[in-house]
């Protein structure tokens, strides 16, 4: 069976997220050792207790990345072969340590500042993003264009479902525009940075060093957010992961590119893209999130 795996973003975090994983295994506990390490953070108080620094993006893109790279591990001992690794936005950090492109502790370091950056971006101005239903790409698209607003398409997750970011004020004067061209629901939503738009620019320069510092040359396939296409080298990825800070993220052009070379889609560390997933292709996909799913996906798997 041919697997392709796949790695939720931000958003998908929640209180809680990794105590299973933790409580059963003596590699996720190592894995929570290293990762606090890495960025002198307590893992286990920022993802098992209330805190105000888990919805922090800073924190936030770490904490998702342990919670996938756990579960990626621990799916891994299973000794599974896959055609590639995919991620949602963040997730394509994941994505990227699940192909041996990274070490956790330079992954965690790495999304640590991605994180910093991105604050840094917005210390000026407020953005958000907003979630789109029911309309087609062409119509936000062109919504966008002629608004002159500074709000651009993020996130294509789903046929009738898209994401635009941009300054909030902005974001905000566009929702009635959208009902009014017949969106079946327009959601603000709780952030104050705007991802993947060109808001973002003054991160590209600075996150691609880290890239180069942190990086290995070559790995196995990962799909890019940017061109939803397969790479595998440093090389690539330098040119392609600066830009998926300002570019959208081509989620749904990637399944629809690579659901042939897979049989079944397993995602690890969330059930986000398993919802959009059932939009988007006919392939199952499959969730990872403790260890009681880790047994259930792989019991299927071999059955």
């Amino acid at each position: 069976m041919k697997l392709g795996l796949l790695f939720p973003g931000q958003g998908s975090q929640f209180v809680g997220m990794g105590k299973d994983f933790y409580d059963s295994s003596d590699k996720a506990k190592e894995m929570f050792e290293i990762a606090s390490e890495a960025i002198k953070t307590d893992f286990k108080k920022l993802m098992f207790e209330e805190n105000d620094d888990i919805n922090k993006t800073e924190y936030t893109q770490p904490a998702i990345l342990l919670y996938s790279a756990i579960a990626y591990e621990l799916f891994k001992d299973a000794d599974f072969e896959y055609a590639f690794s995919l991620g949602h936005s963040l997730g394509e950090f994941s994505a990227l340590y699940s192909a041996g492109a990274i070490d956790l502790a330079d992954a965690v370091k790495l999304v640590h500042e991605r994180g910093k950056l991105m604050n840094a971006a917005f210390s000026d101005k407020v953005g958000s993003m907003t979630v789109v239903l029911g309309l087609d790409d062409e119509t936000i698209e062109n919504v966008c264009k002629e608004s002159g607003l500074k709000v651009w398409p993020a996130n294509y997750n789903s046929d009738g479902q898209l994401v635009l970011a941009g300054l909030r004020e902005d974001l905000e004067k566009l929702e009635p525009v959208l009902k009014e061209k017949g969106a079946k629901r327009v959601m603000l939503l709780n952030m104050s940075v705007a991802s993947h738009c060109p808001l973002l620019e003054s991160a590209a320069a600075p996150l691609k060093d880290l890239l180069n510092e942190y990086l290995k040359d070559e790995f196995k396939p990962v799909i890019s957010n940017v061109s939803a296409k397969a790479y595998t080298t440093k090389s690539e990825a330098l040119e392609l992961l600066p830009v998926q800070l300002t570019k959208p993220v081509l989620y749904k052009h990637s399944i629809k590119n690579y659901e042939n070379d897979t049989d079944l889609f397993v995602e690890l560390g969330g059930k986000v893209l398993m919802g959009i997933n059932r939009k988007v292709t006919k392939k199952k996909t499959l969730p990872v999130t403790d260890m009681a799913s880790l047994e259930k996906v792989i019991n299927t798997i071999v059955s």
